[in-house]
């Protein structure tokens, strides 16, 4: 089930490392691999990241072994969105369907969830945040239409986009995850201007709806040491709390933010100036 664990790193470690080692310390690839679960456990919040992409099998996650726990869900809880075709997924014993970009929250007490999807030839990719949870809430599922959208941005600026809350106290609640998507307006290409820190609250990408050709430039680190992280459709990203979010794509795509920390204020983020950047 873990296929991988990231450790994070100091902000003043980064400014040592190549490409590859960014990729290494902070990239999640090839989260869906027909008919596997494979989840990358982070310690940063000690966020689990990861995908399932049922083609001819029902996949399950039960087992709480690698946690030192009975069961996965004795103290997380977890969103999982679903960026492909139609799938199911069953919460003890009750089904839930979930169409291209609804998302399902789980609960902490869960005793496991098993995925599948409607078709093999155009198998559901359920992407998955999983994180600490001090309280017992009900599975509830999130469709696309009742989502929060909040527009933002401006098309002269190429940074118009529409965000969409899933999870989230004024949407559907849960301890401390949050969980959405966003999706720059046709012609825009960065996903937020000016960019932001948020202290209190590390977050988690997962980019989609890409062509294979084009990436969307992430750029991470302090103000003052930028980096760029080239990401392809369907990868994955860990951003700490001590790193710019920013990012721009080289065609359309979509992305799902995932946060946790110490509240669930979304608006909590200081911006910072595109001319402080160095």
């Amino acid at each position: 089930m873990f296929v991988n664990t990231l450790y994070g790193a100091s902000p003043r470690d980064i400014k040592t490392y190549d490409n590859q080692r960014l990729r290494e310390e902070f990239v999640v690839p090839d989260m869906f691999v027909a008919d596997k679960v494979c989840l990358t456990y982070t310690h940063v919040d000690r966020m689990i990241v990861g995908g399932a992409q049922p083609v001819n099998e029902t996949l399950e996650i039960a087992s709480g072994e690698a946690l030192g726990t009975e069961t996965f869900f004795d103290a997380r809880e977890m969103g999982i969105a679903n960026l492909g075709g139609t799938g199911s997924i069953e919460v003890d014993g009750v089904r839930f369907t979930l169409e291209h970009r609804d998302v399902l929250y789980v609960g902490r007490g869960t005793t496991g969830i098993k995925l599948s999807s409607k078709a093999s030839e155009k198998p559901a990719n359920f992407y998955m945040n999983s994180v600490p949870a001090g309280e017992d809430l009900p599975a509830a599922l999130i469709k696309e239409a009742n989502a929060k959208p909040v527009v933002l941005g401006e098309e002269e600026l190429s940074n118009k986009r529409t965000l969409r809350m899933y999870i989230h106290p004024e949407v559907s609640p849960s301890c401390l995850l949050l969980m959405g998507i966003t999706e720059p307006a046709s012609g825009s290409v960065w996903n937020t201007e000016p960019p932001h820190l948020h202290e209190r609250r590390m977050e988690a990408y997962c980019y989609f709806n890409m062509a294979p050709e084009h990436r969307v430039m992430h750029f991470m680190g302090e103000p003052s040491e930028v980096r760029a992280i080239p990401i392809a459709n369907l990868e994955g990203l860990i951003s700490p709390a001590w790193s710019i979010h920013m990012g721009a794509g080289t065609g359309p795509y979509c992305f799902v933010w995932g946060m946790t920390g110490e509240n669930k204020a979304y608006w909590d983020f200081t911006p910072v100036e595109v001319s402080e950047l160095r």
